[in-house]
């Protein structure tokens, strides 16, 4: 797998706008934009690409994030294990080809 780190919404749009991305990992609080616009132009500009949140709020806590974002496949705590996190995204990356 290759991993590109980004930080905030202008920093991810510009990425997204110049290269092909299979799974993205989104941190639903950003100190810069949204994570929501993020993953709103990633569902239009690469319409096969999936998003994981992850977050240490309880904001959507209650599974509204799947209502709100299309791309959206899984919801977990910031704390996840990276090893989680990696299942995760070959799980979802598979689902993609």
């Amino acid at each position: 797998m290759k991993v590109t780190l980004v930080a905030g919404q202008s920093a991810a749009t510009k990425f997204l706008a110049e290269n092909d991305v299979g799974i993205i990992i989104l941190d639903l609080v950003l100190d810069e934009g949204s994570a929501l616009a993020v993953s709103d132009y990633a569902n239009y500009r690469q319409p096969d690409a999936r998003v994981i949140f992850v977050t240490d709020t309880s904001f959507f806590s209650d599974g509204s994030i799947f209502a709100h974002c299309a791309n959206a496949r899984a919801f977990v705590p910031s704390g996840t294990p990276p090893d989680d996190l990696a299942a995760m995204v070959e799980h979802y990356g598979t689902e993609r080809r």
